[in-house]
């Protein structure tokens, strides 16, 4: 079963960007192999547009003010600015970031897109949810 992850990289090497913080995903197919399949870049200005401006000019700064993508689901534009983000993404299976935050995990729960927080090489984290889907997959048990 072939199905696609999103990941939050600053570098191509790392997982290493909070879900608010990507101005790129970096997309991955996944079946028998693991595959680079391409970039989306997420369109900040209009996220700027939402009714939360402010405080999506303090996320493109990388999350550390106050008004952090994290608070409440203000940061990024809101709910607004979170949906558009999903919907980058939408027919990922998964996606991979430094941090997701609450508001953006209802979100993708709603849509049945799994969400995994890691800060570790991008190869390594693909590798391991690799495993884990195919194990899930075949109806195997995940324990060693």
């Amino acid at each position: 079963m072939s199905y696609k992850i999103a990941v939050g990289s600053s570098d191509g090497v790392n997982v290493d960007l909070k879900f608010g913080e990507v101005n790129k995903f970096l997309i991955y197919d996944i079946d028998d192999d693991i595959r680079f399949v391409g970039a989306r870049k997420v369109d900040k200005r209009s996220l700027d547009n939402t009714n939360k401006a402010d405080v999506s000019a303090n996320c493109n700064s990388g999350c550390s003010s106050d008004n952090s993508c994290g608070n409440k689901g203000n940061g990024c534009g809101g709910e607004e600015g979170v949906l558009k983000l999903i919907s980058t993404i939408n027919d990922c299976r998964c996606v991979v970031c430094k941090k997701v935050g609450f508001q953006a995990q209802k979100q993708f729960e709603k849509r049945a897109i799994a969400v995994f927080d890691v800060e570790m090489p991008i190869k390594e984290a693909l590798d391991k949810i690799a495993s884990y889907y195919k194990k899930i997959d075949h109806h195997q048990s995940l324990r060693k």
